[in-house]
């Protein structure tokens, strides 16, 4: 069975309220942990078979689909996740920038204000990341206004003001 499958199964699996709560503290918890131990030392090329990576983080094959979901759209060559298998061999090369930006973007505060990160990406680089990610929020409206003295949009070749412009009196 595919990691994505178990991984979506279990997430599914939880039926209560609070149930889902506790599913969601573990999964964070371990997820965190993976990210530690991940940022803690970057020369560390992480492969090898899923299941084996699993192991290696402390995950079950099902949890660790779920991270590989995760972290799919910051590796420098994305996974096809919807095909990984326990013995699929996998390279978690990670564009570390585009992770910063990414736990941004899923509003993961306790990953990316993780201390780690001090030994990954310099502050100045944070920070600018960190304002790409606002700015890439913020609405921008990029029509022209038409003025009051501009010709009028509707192609009347009156003047805006004149025509639909104009006011009902």
């Amino acid at each position: 069975m595919k990691l994505i499958e178990q991984w979506r199964s279990l997430a599914e699996g939880a039926d209560t309220d609070s149930a889902v709560r506790a599913f969601w503290k573990e999964y964070f918890d371990k997820e965190t942990e993976v990210y530690r131990t991940i940022l803690s030392d970057t020369s560390v090329r992480h492969s090898g078979k899923a299941g084996e990576l699993a192991k290696k983080f402390n995950m079950t094959e099902a949890v660790f689909g779920g991270f590989l979901d995760g972290i799919n759209t910051s590796l420098k060559s994305e996974l096809d996740i919807d095909a990984v298998e326990a013995d699929t061999e996998i390279d978690l090369d990670i564009d570390f920038e585009k992770l910063y930006f990414n736990m941004h973007e899923a509003k993961a505060d306790w990953l990316y204000g993780l201390k780690e990160w001090e030994g990954v990406l310099s502050e100045d680089k944070r920070r600018e990341i960190t304002k790409t990610w606002r700015a890439s929020k913020q609405f921008v409206n990029t029509e022209a206004k038409v003025g009051p003295n501009d010709p009028c949009p509707c192609g009347s070749g009156k003047k805006f003001k004149k025509c639909c412009g104009r006011s009902a009196d």
